[in-house]
């Protein structure tokens, strides 16, 4: 995978930058690195903002990925494919949908320019740069000009460095450009694109001392005050500039900004910044994330029936009282909203997941037809969720099928990176499973390719 192209800031260029430059060891892999948020309500919110840009684009919504990362960085990135990184910083930082979509459309124009794929040749200009410097710095330490040789050493260095920069700049202000496009001809405001690059602008002042002083030739960014300053200028001409946001979009978002805040923020700090004072949506959802952390159970279910009250079949307010109560310890009482939220939201995996699990918890032999049959229908949905093939596979376990649960747990170890634990669950699977049916294709594709990355993993040891 190629290094990600990143929303943020200006990043000053320095020894660390310069060390992954000369070894071309730019390799990030955002899943793995980072722990990726999964939520119904937060998808389901993005990919409806995230639409009409795409569609403006030129893209095809359903092949467009926002993957949540939790990460309290303000950032976004793209890391090749069709797939868009947003931080969950980055979420809690934003004032309202429309600032991320402005994020959204920013990082679209990555996609659209290739970035990712481009991004070699800033590396392999840079790269030719250094490694003729140090060809020239070495002969002539050879030769007994050392002080020599080292000048051409640093002044290579500062100008693969230079040139690498250049790029990475240039790609941004064509990814600004893009979004300007994609916005305007989606009918989507540009204005929370202008608010949010104050918001990065904010943060460069905090994080030097010297603003005045920062080299912006030294820059992996334009300078976010200049970069607010062209868009704020080419947003403004727009007929879109004074559009506002659907009133239910805006409250979608505010709802999902409060649970996010809930779920990543410690407790104590979500219950100062929304004390029982505040009685929005947004706040009761983030109490009851902080009382649920806080194992104040009652409290959480407390927050949670205020909400339903307002909304009494909204799945996502079910899905929530449900999963209070099913980590709470009652996961019978948790069947009851958790099987209205399925039935409400009849294409959400994750929630009839979890319905799938609360059925499990019960240990009520009665409940695991029901359990099988839900998880089956939420793997075939969304097959990367390691979460519902552990759940399915314990079904499997409990009613002895025990080749189908190792193929499941061969399915969880494959999307959790573990090719050594999948490989041996996916041989056990094509002992038991029939020879050439859809489940022993399956078992057999897993084991192939776990049993290649084995074998890669040794050649690197």
């Amino acid at each position: 995978m190629s290094a990600p192209v990143p929303l943020g800031i200006a990043r000053a260029g320095g020894r660390a930058a310069l060390a992954l430059l000369l070894s071309f060891a730019l390799v990030v892999q955002p899943a793995a690195a980072q722990s990726v948020l999964r939520d119904a309500e937060t998808e389901g919110l993005l990919d409806d903002i995230a639409r009409p840009i795409v569609i403006a684009a030129g893209l095809k919504p359903g092949n467009v990925r926002i993957v949540l990362i939790h990460d309290k960085e303000i950032n976004a990135f793209v890391a090749g494919g069709q797939a868009i990184y947003i931080h969950s910083g980055l979420i809690t930082a934003a004032d309202n949908a429309n600032q991320v979509q402005g994020v959204i459309a920013h990082e679209m124009g990555h996609i659209t320019g290739g970035h990712i794929v481009r991004f070699g040749e800033g590396g392999r200009v840079a790269t030719g740069i250094s490694l003729l410097s140090l060809l020239l710095g070495a002969a002539a330490i050879a030769a007994g000009g050392a002080e020599a040789g080292m000048g051409i050493l640093q002044a290579g260095q500062q100008a693969a460095m230079g040139k690498f920069l250049a790029f990475s700049r240039t790609q941004e202000a064509s990814a600004d450009a893009a979004s300007v496009s994609f916005l305007n001809k989606a009918g989507i405001s540009g204005r929370g694109s202008v608010e949010f690059f104050g918001k990065l602008r904010q943060q460069e002042y905090r994080l030097s001392s010297t603003y005045a002083d920062i080299d912006p030739y030294a820059q992996t960014h334009p300078m976010s005050a200049d970069r607010q300053s062209i868009l704020e200028a080419e947003f403004h001409k727009a007929p879109s500039w004074d559009v506002k946001t659907d009133p239910a979009i805006e409250a979608r978002f505010q709802r999902v900004k409060g649970k996010l805040f809930g779920f990543v923020e410690e407790p104590d700090v979500v219950l100062r910044t929304y004390p029982e004072s505040i009685q929005t949506p947004q706040a009761r959802y983030a109490r009851a994330y902080a009382w649920h952390k806080k194992a104040f159970a009652e409290k959480a279910v407390a927050e949670v029936d205020k909400l339903v009250a307002t909304a009494p079949h909204d799945p996502y307010l079910l899905e929530l009282k449900g999963q209070v109560l099913l980590e709470s310890g009652k996961p019978a009482d948790a069947l009851v909203p958790l099987r209205e939220a399925v039935q409400r939201a009849p294409n959400q995996p994750l929630i009839a997941s979890l319905f799938g699990h609360a059925l499990i918890a019960t240990e009520d032999p009665a409940n695991f037809a029901e359990a099988r049959k839900v998880l089956r229908v939420a793997v075939s949905r969304d097959n990367e969720n390691p979460f519902a093939w552990y759940q399915l596979g314990i079904i499997y376990d409990r009613e002895g099928d025990a080749p189908r649960a190792a193929l499941a747990t061969a399915e969880r170890y494959s999307l959790e990176n573990n090719p050594r634990l999948a490989l041996t669950s996916a041989e056990m699977a094509l002992h038991g499973i029939p020879e050439g049916t859809p489940d022993w294709l399956r078992a057999q594709d897993i084991a192939m390719v776990s049993r290649t990355a084995v074998q890669d993993q040794r050649k690197r040891r």
